[in-house]
C-alpha cells in the first residue's frame, strides 16, 4: 500500500514538473495588454505588445494579428515587428479609430523563433474616446490610482534607471536703456530666470529674497528694495513685463499630520508651487496684488503674449491612500483674488490619460499678467510631465515611462517616452493628442515644432550594455502625433549630449569616446536624412546658433586613456571646458573651425546644464558666461585626478569668423587669495544695459564699461 502511495505521489510530482516545464516554455505576452477588462484608449492609439522571446516574423500577419469593430468587421491597421523582434506594433487607421468599441485579437498561431506558441489566442477589448475621461468622484479617482500603483508594487523588478539682441543706446541716463534678455529656445516665448532687467533696474532672486537694484548710472548702483520671503518659500523663477513682476517657487508650509492615516479624510499638504504678482511701478514700494498657490512641485513655465503658463506636478501620499482608500487625495489650490484657503479641484475638472501608468497630477495654470485680477485658468491631469517644449500654438510635455516589461532578470529594459500635446489659445489649454516613442530625451532642446510637425531626438538603450548597445533616434510626428518619418540607430553605443533644431536643419551631438556632430536634413519630414558627420575629441552639451552658417558648441574637452578600464576598455576623462565654432555652410561636410579649451579637470560652468547662464549678442560681439576653473596637476600618472582651483567668476569672449575665440575679460567676486571656490562669490548671471556690463553673484553686483571692461562700480549685497 505504501509502495503504491509512493508511486502515485511520484507520478503527480513528475506531472507537475512536466506541466511547469510546458507552461514555462510557452510564448507569453509580457506587457501592453490588459486582457481581463475593456480598456479606454484615444483615437490614435498605437498598440505595443511585448512578448517573452523573439517572434518568428513569418507568423506575424493580418491573419494572426487583427482588429474587429463592434460589427465584427476587420479594421485597416498596419502591423509590424520591432527591431528586437519581441514587440508587435499595431498602428491605427489613417484617420484614427472611430469613437466606438473594438476587439484586438492575437492568434495562438503566433510563434517564437524557437517554434513555441501561446497556450491560447488572446482577446483585448477596447473603447475609443474622443476626449480624455474625467475621474468623476473620490471613489473612482482613488480606485484608479490604487490600480495603477498596484501594478508597480507587485512588480518586484521595478527600478528607475539612468536617467535676442538689441542695439545699444548712446550715453547713460536715468531712462531705461537697451539691454540683454534671457536666452530662450523659441523666439517670442520667454523663460523664467533668477535674474531679469528692464533696462534700468535689475531684479535678482537670492535665497529667499527678491532684490530690486537701481543699475544706472552703473557707477552708482543701489538697492532700491529687498523683499524677504518666509523661510518656507524658496523662489527660483520670475518674469517681468512692464510694471508687473511674478515670482514663482516652491513652498513647504505643509500641514502637520495630527491624526492617524486611517482617521484622515484629507491628505496633508506637504509642498506647493507659489506665484506672487507684484506691481513694481514704484520700485522702492512694490505692491503685492495677487498670490496663487497650488499643490505640487514647480516643473517649469513659459511666458507668451502677457500670459504665464505654469506647470506643477503633485505626487500624492500613496501610503495614506493604501491605509485609507476613502481619503481625499486631490490637488488643492488657493487664489487671493477669490479665496485664501486651500480648496480641492473639482472631480469633474480632473482628467486622466487612460493608457498612462503615472500616478501623479500635472497642473497647468495660466495667469494673465496684463489683467492680474482676472480669473486664473487651471487644468489638472492624472499623469506626468518632466520636460516641456512650447510653440506659439502648442505645449508638449514629455514623460519617461519607467514601467518595465515584467520579465524577471531582464536588466536590458530601457524606458521609452510619452508625449502629450496640448493646444494653446490664450488662457485656454486643451489636451490634443499623445503618442509613445522609443527612447528617452535629454532636455527641452531635444524637442521642436516646425511647420506643424513635432521633432524629437531620443537615446534608446544603455551605453554600458555592450551586448545590446544604445542607439540614437530622430522621430518626426504629424499634427496628431502620428509618426511621419524617422532616423534610427545613429551612433551605436553612444548617447545624445546635445541637440538643436534650426528650421529644416537638425544638429545632434552624441558621445562615448569622440564627439560626432550629425547634420540632418529635415526638409522632408517623411524622410529625414543625415547629410554630414564630424568626429572630434570632447563633446558639446549645449549648441547655440551664431549665424546661418555657423554654430557654437559649449561642452568639455576629453582625454582617452586606452586599455585601462574593465576588459581592456578605454577610460574617458573629462578635461577642461571646450568652446567650438562649427562651420555648417556645407551641410555634408561640417567643420570645427575654431576651438578654445579653458582649464583642466574639474572646470565647469552653469552653461553646461543651463542655457540661461549664457549672454550672447552677435551685434555687440558678446559671448559671456560664468565659469569656475581648475588646472591639472603635474603628475606623470595619467590616471590621477589631481587638479587645483584657479578662478571663479565669468569670462567674456569676442568671436571672429577669421580668428576664432578671443578672451576679452575675466571678472571675479572671489577673494584674490582664495584657495577654493565659494558659492556666495560665484557669478551666476551676466548681462548688459546700454554701454555697461554687469556680473551678479549672491554677494555682489559689479559693473564694467562695455568693450574695455574697465570696472565702473560695485554694489555689496552682503547682509
Amino acid at each position: 500500500m505504501k509502495k503504491k502511495w509512493v508511486l502515485v505521489v511520484g507520478a503527480l510530482v513528475c506531472m507537475l514538473f512536466i506541466l511547469t516545464g510546458f507552461f514555462a516554455t510557452q510564448l507569453k505576452v509580457m506587457g501592453g495588454l490588459e486582457e481581463k477588462e475593456n480598456v479606454i484608449v484615444l483615437k490614435n492609439k498605437q498598440w505595443k505588445i511585448h512578448f517573452s522571446e523573439k517572434l518568428n516574423p513569418s507568423s506575424i500577419s493580418e491573419h494572426t494579428v487583427y482588429i474587429l469593430n463592434q460589427k465584427g468587421e476587420r479594421q485597416k491597421a498596419t502591423v509590424s515587428l520591432s527591431e528586437d523582434q519581441k514587440t508587435i506594433l499595431i498602428e491605427p487607421p489613417e484617420n484614427g479609430y472611430r469613437f466606438s468599441s473594438y476587439t484586438l485579437q492575437l492568434s495562438e498561431e503566433i510563434k517564437s523563433n524557437m517554434g513555441r506558441k501561446m497556450i491560447a489566442s488572446i482577446i483585448q477589448r477596447f473603447t475609443v474616446k474622443e476626449s480624455l475621461p474625467v475621474v468623476e468622484s473620490n471613489s473612482k479617482l482613488n480606485e484608479h490610482i490604487l490600480k495603477r500603483m498596484t501594478e508597480v508594487w507587485e512588480n518586484k523588478e521595478y527600478t528607475v534607471q539612468e536617467k535676442a539682441a538689441m542695439d545699444s543706446a548712446a550715453g547713460e541716463s536715468e531712462k531705461s536703456q537697451s539691454h540683454s534678455e534671457t536666452i530662450v529656445q523659441v523666439n517670442g516665448i520667454d523663460e523664467a530666470d533668477i535674474v531679469k532687467t528692464d533696462g534700468k533696474y535689475i531684479y535678482q532672486l537670492k535665497d529667499n529674497t527678491l532684490q530690486i537694484v537701481k543699475a544706472i548710472p552703473a557707477d552708482k548702483m543701489s538697492i532700491e528694495k529687498e523683499i524677504t520671503f518666509n523661510q518656507s518659500f524658496y523662489p527660483f523663477q520670475m518674469y517681468l513685463q512692464n510694471d508687473r513682476l511674478i515670482v514663482m517657487g516652491t513652498s513647504y508650509e505643509g500641514q502637520e499630520i495630527e491624526k492617524k492615516p486611517a482617521d484622515m479624510n484629507i491628505a496633508p499638504i506637504n509642498e506647493t508651487t507659489k506665484a506672487i504678482i507684484y506691481d513694481v511701478k514704484e520700485k522702492n514700494n512694490p505692491k503685492e496684488i495677487r498670490e496663487f498657490e497650488i499643490e505640487g512641485t514647480l516643473v517649469t513655465s513659459r511666458f507668451m503674449d502677457g500670459k504665464v503658463y505654469l506647470i506643477a506636478n503633485k505626487y500624492p501620499d500613496y501610503w495614506l491612500l493604501r491605509e485609507n482608500p476613502e481619503i481625499d487625495i486631490r490637488p488643492r489650490y488657493s487664489d487671493s483674488a477669490s479665496h485664501t484657503k486651500m480648496q480641492a479641484i473639482n472631480y469633474d475638472q480632473i482628467q486622466y490619460f487612460p493608457e498612462s501608468k503615472e500616478t501623479n497630477f500635472t497642473n497647468i495654470a495660466v495667469i494673465d499678467l496684463e489683467k492680474p485680477a482676472s480669473k486664473i485658468a487651471l487644468t489638472t491631469y492624472l499623469g506626468s510631465g518632466e520636460q516641456l517644449y512650447m510653440s506659439k500654438t502648442n505645449i508638449y510635455l514629455a514623460v519617461t515611462n519607467y514601467m518595465p516589461m515584467a520579465i524577471k532578470g531582464d536588466y536590458s529594459f530601457s524606458p521609452d517616452t510619452t508625449i502629450y500635446k496640448f493646444s494653446v489659445d490664450g488662457m485656454k489649454v486643451d489636451f490634443h493628442s499623445s503618442n509613445e516613442i522609443a527612447g528617452t530625451i535629454l532636455n527641452q532642446f531635444s524637442m521642436d515644432e516646425y511647420k506643424g510637425y513635432f521633432r524629437i531626438a531620443t537615446t534608446k538603450g544603455q551605453v554600458w550594455d555592450n551586448s545590446r548597445p544604445s542607439a540614437n533616434n530622430l522621430y518626426i510626428l504629424d499634427e496628431n502625433l502620428k509618426q511621419a518619418g524617422k532616423l534610427e540607430d545613429l551612433a551605436r553605443g553612444e548617447r545624445i549630449y546635445s541637440a538643436r533644431f534650426i528650421n529644416e536643419r537638425i544638429f545632434l551631438v552624441t558621445f562615448k569616446e569622440t564627439d560626432p556632430l550629425f547634420v540632418i536634413d529635415g526638409s522632408n519630414p517623411k524622410q529625414p536624412k543625415v547629410l554630414g558627420e564630424l568626429k572630434i575629441p570632447g563633446f558639446s552639451n549645449y549648441l547655440h546658433p551664431y549665424d546661418e552658417n555657423h554654430l557654437i558648441g559649449f561642452g568639455h574637452d576629453t582625454k582617452v586613456v586606452p586599455g585601462k578600464g574593465a576588459n581592456g576598455q578605454p577610460i574617458i576623462f573629462t578635461n577642461g571646458v571646450k568652446l567650438s565654432l562649427f562651420d555648417i555652410k556645407d551641410l555634408s561636410n561640417p567643420k570645427e573651425k575654431f576651438t578654445e579649451i579653458i582649464g583642466g579637470r574639474g572646470t565647469y560652468s552653469p552653461l553646461n546644464y543651463d542655457h540661461k547662464a549664457l549672454l550672447f549678442d552677435k551685434k555687440k560681439n558678446l559671448f559671456a558666461f560664468p565659469i569656475t576653473v581648475y588646472e591639472n596637476g603635474k603628475s606623470s600618472n595619467e590616471m590621477e585626478w589631481d587638479s587645483t582651483f584657479k578662478f571663479q567668476g565669468a569670462y567674456v569672449y569676442n568671436i571672429d569668423l577669421k580668428k576664432g575665440f578671443s578672451l576679452k575679460a575675466k571678472m571675479t567676486h572671489n577673494d584674490p587669495n582664495a584657495i577654493y571656490e565659494e558659492w556666495e562669490d560665484s557669478i551666476q548671471r551676466v548681462l548688459y544695459i546700454g554701454d555697461s556690463f554687469y556680473a551678479l553673484s549672491p554677494n555682489k553686483i559689479s559693473s564694467y564699461e562695455l568693450g574695455s571692461y574697465k570696472l565702473k562700480g560695485e554694489l555689496n549685497l552682503k547682509k
